[in-house]
């Protein structure tokens, strides 16, 4: 589940090995790429943070933001 703090929202996805990890991460980043936005997110093993705020509109959430995060949720196997 997505929780908003500091101006960002924010959920870590946890996978079954590395693998799963990077194929989201590849999924995510072609649908984000094609939205023009582009997450903030760290990757350990298994483990994938994100950060979704919009820059243009000073760091904060927008509905840009809650629309990448659907499309996200879409994309967890």
């Amino acid at each position: 589940m997505w929780t908003e703090e500091n101006n960002k929202l924010y959920r870590k996805f946890e996978f079954k090995n590395f693998s799963e990890a990077f194929a989201f991460m590849t999924r995510v980043a072609l649908a984000a790429e094609k939205m023009d936005h582009h997450p903030l997110w760290t990757n350990v093993y298994n483990k994938v943070e994100v950060w979704l705020s919009t820059h243009d509109a000073g760091d904060v959430v927008t509905d840009k933001d809650r629309q990448l995060a659907k499309k996200i949720d879409a994309l967890v196997k």
